[in-house]
């Protein structure tokens, strides 16, 4: 119904697609991947399963030789949190009873409105929107008359990742991913089996990035984006990026357009990212497979292997970009493909340099990367495949950190990404497998815990993995990580280092095909079948070292309805907590307490922003801050004291939507068109959660 204020607002519904997402956001998004069978077919075990086998046949109660490597960290982790809600907290002077530091507001119920929802005392704003001018001499966004050249001007469609480079006294260098457009909501009348090539040339300029100067507002707290002529900035499908790392120039990046295989136009699907210590940022390329066409053309066996493993099979794509591009047509540009799945890297505060492709952290459907310095000085970025029974991966770095903002620091930490080691995690459950029977039900010790080691799959120009040269490895990481027995997770998306413990903590998003016939069944780490809400991990290094080889390993959250018996709070009191289904993108405030956005709510809410401290007697206490309109997605988030950033992809991506049949208007109002847009959060005269 229509409430007074023009709202739309929906009962809770169940979603149409079976994981909260419409058919249309599906289609556009990730080229229906969870409609189509999930590429891992490789028949390596959970390494649990293979532990246990070993240990019932050689009655080693302790099966010392095989986890003695993996349990030196498994004490570091927080124990369970108390069973009861304690709202003394740590109270102030005046006697108010108070809960964790930084989650101060009264939780948002779910919803269906149509509109950003926060906690009383919230603002909020729309910061940049898609078809805002970044680039002085933008036009002014017209829907009915777009161009190719002015979308290369304005922000682009359907904004992911958001992240800040500080610039100033409450200035900073804004970039946002531009994950995927959907053009039967940008065009009216627009035909999927014919667009025309002005629509395509439009989708390639709404794809990529935006850099933009923001500002903010101290008399009214709003985020204001500035043209500014020198570091605003749209890198597109048609942007040169250069490759490097150990397979650039390898022949499996070669093409008719490129012969050297260093030099690539455009990023894909950008979904996720990270800021880095030395003012860059961090790019993922996610469901790159769906805007090539004619994979199933293809009669060669091994091309037709590596092909199927990342998802490319069939004739013409949705988007129908090989019509009027060949590198978009796999049958005439193999290898094309092969040039997207990368962790792209740029730089905000060099408005003129090239955007760089980082061939030593692996190919696959990157969300996001995320940076930590180890103690010893090297990075360590961790990194997660989206994809039902994909793996979590993460990178050192062979060379250190130089701490500093001078040009040669820069130089040389940009370069941090070049050269290292590039590792696939194998985890291990501590409880019998017969404890885990797909209903999600705690094992007898009452946690989700166990160990956990990471296996070397390349360094430089070596490898190891049986089988593989390096740049097989680099370029065809997946089948590689298949091949030394990685494990299979539930989509493993966003994955941090919390700045505050130390821990990495992993989104898993969900996964509806566990436990079907043919497919892994339950596991310690993945412990549901059917899993359609996801969960929340949580590791520690071992001696809190970020290069360790081995690791501990706890789930924070088993998402869902906590009413229900296959949902886990931490051990919090299940009646205290706000439900959550699907978790994408994961961030921290000063506190170490975890955000969490969602994606596809399962439980027919609209998606939203929560908060969950990770340590002490308010460990798994998640609160829901907020929610995003109708069809919407909530990503991005970034927390910063005195205001939050989300990014509010794909509003009005309902069943049944198009640009001639729009079922939200937001964020204008009126009749106008839905705009995916960044806003801001903010409570004047407070911190965030104070």
């Amino acid at each position: 119904m229509t409430t007074t204020d023009g709202r739309i607002s929906l009962p809770l519904l169940p979603p149409n697609h079976p994981l909260g997402r419409s058919s249309i956001t599906c289609e556009y998004r990730c080229g229906n991947a969870c409609s189509h069978e999930a590429p891992n077919t490789s028949d390596n075990a959970y390494f649990g399963d293979v532990v246990r086998s070993i240990v019932s046949r050689r009655g080693m109660l302790k099966a010392g030789a095989v986890l003695a490597v993996a349990g030196a960290g498994v004490a570091g982790l927080a124990g369970t949190a108390a069973a009861h809600p304690d709202h003394g907290g740590h109270g102030g002077g005046n006697g108010r009873p108070r809960g964790p530091k930084g989650l101060d507001f009264t939780a948002v119920a779910p919803n269906r409105e149509d509109r950003i929802v926060t906690p009383e005392g919230y603002h909020n704003s729309v910061v940049i929107r898609w078809g805002d001018p970044v680039l002085p001499g933008a036009p002014a966004f017209d829907f009915d008359n777009q161009t190719a050249a002015a979308q290369a001007k304005q922000f682009g469609f359907n904004n992911d990742f958001c992240g800040l480079v500080p610039f100033g006294h409450d200035r900073w260098l804004m970039v946002s991913n531009h994950e995927y457009t959907t053009e039967s909501a940008m065009f009216k009348g627009f035909s999927q089996a014919n667009p025309t090539e002005e629509q395509v040339k439009i989708g390639w300029a709404a794809h990529g990035l935006s850099v933009v100067v923001v500002e903010r507002e101290r008399r009214t707290g709003k985020l204001l984006p500035k043209l500014d002529r020198r570091y605003n900035r749209r890198i597109t499908v048609t942007s040169e990026f250069e490759v490097d790392g150990p397979a650039a120039g390898s022949a499996f990046l070669r093409t008719s357009a490129d012969p050297t295989g260093r030099k690539v136009f455009g990023t894909l699907n950008n979904c996720a990212g990270g800021v880095t210590p030395w003012g860059t940022i961090l790019s993922g390329e996610e469901n790159f497979n769906q805007y090539f066409a004619n994979a199933g053309s293809v009669t060669d066996p091994v091309v037709k292997t590596r092909l199927t493993r990342y998802g490319l099979a069939g004739a013409a794509s949705t988007r129908k970009w090989e019509n009027f591009d060949r590198r978009f047509d796999v049958a005439k540009e193999p290898n094309e493909v092969n040039r997207f799945g990368w962790i792209v890297e740029v730089d905000p505060l060099e408005p003129g340099s090239k955007p760089v492709k980082h061939t030593a952290l692996g190919r696959f459907k990157h969300e996001g990367a995320t940076i930590q310095i180890a103690r010893n000085g090297k990075v360590v970025a961790y990194l997660g495949d989206d994809e039902r029974f994909d793996y979590v991966y993460k990178y050192v770095s062979k060379e250190r950190y130089r701490p500093g903002d001078s040009p040669a620091a820069r130089a040389h930490n940009k370069k941090l990404l070049s050269d290292g080691t590039l590792y696939v995690a194998q985890f291990t459950g501590d409880s019998p497998a017969t404890e885990f029977d797909g209903t999600g039900k705690l094992p007898t010790d009452g946690e989700f815990d166990g160990s956990g080691k990471w296996i070397p799959l390349a360094s430089g120009d070596k490898s190891f993995v049986d089988g593989f040269t390096a740049e097989e490895v680099y370029v065809f990481t997946r089948l590689a990580a298949d091949k030394v027995g990685a494990t299979k997770m539930d989509r493993p998306e966003d994955v941090q280092p919390n700045p505050v413990n130390g821990r990495i903590y992993a989104a898993l998003t969900n996964n509806t095909d566990r436990g079907k016939p043919g497919k892994e069944g339950p596991t310690e780490i993945n412990p549901r079948n059917g899993n359609k809400h996801g969960h929340i991990l949580e590791w520690e290094e071992s001696r809190g070292d970020h290069t360790a080889l081995t690791f501990s390993w706890k789930l924070l959250l088993v998402c869902g309805d906590p009413a229900t018996a296959d949902t886990y709070f931490g051990g919090y009191d299940k009646t205290q907590v706000s439900p959550i289904s699907c978790p994408d993108n994961v961030a921290f405030d000063r506190h170490g307490n975890l955000w969490i956005s969602t994606d596809g709510n399962a439980l027919g809410s609209n998606d939203g922003l929560f908060v969950v401290p990770v340590s002490g007697r308010y460990r798994g206490y998640l609160k829901q801050f907020l929610t995003v309109p109708l069809g919407a997605e909530t990503c991005g988030p970034v927390i910063e004291d005195d205001f939050i950033l989300v990014s509010v992809q794909h509003p009005g991506e309902l069943d049944g939507a198009s640009a001639d049949n729009p079922l939200t208007h937001w964020p204008d109002g009126g009749t106008a068109q839905p705009r995916p847009a960044v806003a801001a959060i903010w409570k004047s005269g407070c911190r965030i959660g104070e």
